[in-house]
């Protein structure tokens, strides 16, 4: 595997996508991992993230160098700028500052660069830049504004670039990529939905053995395909908890019943009146959160005990980790609390089980693929756990939900049936906090205002806003303030992801 040490960088993620779009299975770890920690995880390669620090301010470096040493490594503009300076380089403020898409020169003799154009188009984002060659090294590409863009050391076995390759902007990026992993580390291309479901399959079993598991499903992909997966493993001693938890979109809870009743060892919990009452009057985001984590928690707990399970099971992805906290210790910064990743109360009397924990929403979806779960769980947009509690900004009660879920209904069925539904990663209505002015039937009015936020991404990390055509938009605008009472106004966010988030809380 590949070990992506992360130094704060905000494309860190990206390098791990970028890897795994190419095959090849790769964790983060935090920028003073051990060797011996990365030799335990069977690590061939390293490749060390970008960061926002200045290296030549530095006197120590938190990091083992001896991975220098044991391992391909691959340094990405802060990374390049550590091991330049590791050996022997220089290290100094630029007198320009090199930021956004940049023409590189490599050269392309060199196997990194194998099939890349003579003249391409890198994405930088430096200021700092090696003024000095460390001893060992040669220059492999440059700029018109750093004549050491791209270095590698006599042996071919670690390689350093200013520019950020995982980037989509820099345009051969996943080339090059492609070239250091296969060529020169000697990967394959061997992760895939089957390998991947081995994996999971593997941790259940070693994890919770001949005991019994309770699994929290919500309904959408990464629950349903864990679900799934436990009682092909586990069988009898795995039950699918399913809690209505009053927040949750139009029919939603009968749609799961018909779905997975039958299927699996199911249970349905109508919690809606205890999850109300908890949230009465709260607005705070992570407040709201945090009382949706420990209630689901609460009721799995309860469930768990009836059961006689010491286990729970839930569908985390990596994204939702990265998002909570500083992975693993690391360096990146928290972004919201997830309910079942920082939402967790600090005690928790069931055994995590979350196999899903290094998985991004796409593997997942190939997994629910390979065990056959239909299309409509497999394409279905992602839905946050705490459901239309982080879709209302501000205080929940029973008519501002209702008034949600009505107009929510409309969008996805517009999106349906404009066919734009599966060309996008997410569609969904956002009640705001303030009320507008408006004309209905020769009346002044004074209600509520919905907001549209429709996005394209592919793994959730970051994200577009989606070009609707305006004649889809007019339509989803007339229905909901048609037919949804209470509402007189429709806008649309038009905010990519950064620096938004693709939900509103």
């Amino acid at each position: 595997m590949v070990a992506v040490i992360d130094f704060g960088s905000q494309y860190t993620q990206l390098i791990a996508r970028r890897i795994r779009e190419l095959n090849v299975f790769c964790e983060i770890f935090p920028s003073y991992v051990t060797l011996e920690t990365l030799k335990k995880k069977n690590v061939r390669a390293v490749i060390l993230s970008g960061g926002p620090g200045h290296i030549y301010t530095l006197e120590k470096i938190n990091f083992d160098d001896r991975i220098f040493d044991n391992f391909f490594v691959l340094g990405i503009c802060y990374g390049l700028q550590i091991l330049a300076k590791h050996f022997g380089g220089e290290v100094v403020t630029g007198e320009k500052r090199e930021y956004g898409e940049t023409i590189f020169y490599p050269d392309i003799d060199e196997r990194i660069f194998s099939g890349v154009s003579k003249k391409t188009v890198v994405w930088m984002s430096h200021w700092d830049t090696v003024v000095k060659l460390p001893y060992g090294f040669k220059v492999i590409g440059r700029t018109d504004n750093t004549d050491i863009a791209a270095i590698k050391n006599n042996e071919g076995r670690i390689y350093g670039l200013q520019f950020h390759p995982e980037v989509v902007h820099t345009k051969e990026g996943k080339t090059i990529l492609k070239n250091f992993l296969y060529s020169i580390c000697g990967f394959r291309p061997e992760w895939n939905p089957g390998s991947m479901l081995e994996l999971v399959e593997r941790e259940i079993r070693e994890k919770v053995g001949n005991e019994k598991v309770v699994c929290g499903l919500s309904g959408g992909v990464d629950s349903s395909t864990l679900a799934i997966i436990l009682n092909n493993v586990c069988g009898k001693n795995a039950l699918s908890v399913f809690v209505d938890n009053g927040l949750l979109r139009k029919r939603e809870g009968e749609k799961i019943k018909d779905i997975f009743k039958g299927r699996v060892n199911f249970k349905y919990v109508d919690a809606g009146e205890l999850f109300l009452k908890r949230l009465k009057g709260v607005a705070c985001p992570e407040k709201k959160r945090k009382i949706i984590g420990n209630t689901f928690i609460h009721i799995f707990e309860k469930e768990a005990s009836r059961f006689g399970a010491k286990f729970l099971a839930q569908g985390t992805l990596y994204p939702d980790v990265i998002e909570s906290m500083s992975p693993f210790g690391g360096n990146s910064s928290r972004i919201k609390t997830h309910h079942n990743v920082g939402g967790l109360p600090e005690k928790l009397h069931l055994i995590l089980v979350e196999p899903f924990k290094f998985l991004f929403k796409d593997e997942v979806r190939g997994i629910a693929k390979e065990i056959g779960l239909p299309d409509f769980i497999i394409n279905r947009h992602p839905f946050p756990g705490p459901g239309l509690a982080v879709r209302i900004i501000g205080s929940i009660d029973r008519r501002r939900i209702e008034i949600l879920r009505e107009a929510d209904s409309i969008v996805i069925e517009e999106m349906k049936r404009a066919g734009l539904y599966s060309e996008i990663w997410q569609a969904f209505a956002v009640l705001l906090p303030v009320k507008s002015v408006g004309v209905m039937g020769d009346k002044r009015t004074y209600e509520n205002v919905i907001a549209l936020r429709i996005v394209k991404s592919v793994d959730g990390m970051t994200a577009e806003w989606a070009k609707v055509p305006y004649d889809v938009l007019g339509v989803i605008s007339n229905r909901i303030v048609n037919e949804v009472r209470g509402v007189n106004r429709i806008v649309y966010d038009i905010t990519s992801k950064p620096p938004a988030t693709i939900e509103w809380e």
